[in-house]
């Protein structure tokens, strides 16, 4: 009897009492298993761990680019100067001579041109069909014949 009354005493708190964890309620409709839980949260530091690691290594990687670019180019600017050095006249256009063009050159229309200029014959109507004009000579190739 003593047990049914001290029973009856505690009744009143165990209706205060909530459970340890409301928001891991099995019948909650996002309910997640604790352990999955956990193992999204490992996942997620492991990604971000990942992504900072690769963005390093992109700044790494772009970094040692840039100066291998910029050592290449220090190079190609010294052999440049190598070179404007033991060709001073060669390749400083202010310092060359101008040889001058009495014949207005190939953009004159007013220039003649002689028959040496041509490499072929100039052609006449019918001067093909005509065996007797003076024609490039023809490789005498013999015709195979196929027999029985």
């Amino acid at each position: 009897m003593k047990k049914l009354l001290l029973l009856t005493a505690l009744v009143p708190f165990f209706s205060f009492a909530q459970p340890v964890n409301t928001m891991n309620n099995p019948n909650l409709p996002n309910y997640q298993i604790p352990s999955q839980q956990r193992m999204q949260q490992q996942m997620q530091t492991q990604q971000t761990q990942q992504k900072g690691m690769l963005n390093q290594q992109l700044q790494t990687q772009t970094r040692v680019q840039q100066q291998h670019l910029e050592s290449q180019i220090n190079n190609n600017s010294q052999q440049q100067l190598r070179v404007r050095q033991t060709l001073p006249n060669e390749l400083d256009p202010g310092k060359q001579q101008v040889l001058p063009n009495t014949n207005g050159g190939m953009l004159s229309g007013s220039g003649q041109t002689t028959q040496q200029e041509h490499m072929l014959q100039p052609k006449t109507n019918g001067s093909m069909l005509n065996p007797g004009a003076a024609a490039t000579p023809q490789p005498n190739i013999p015709l195979k014949t196929i027999g029985p």
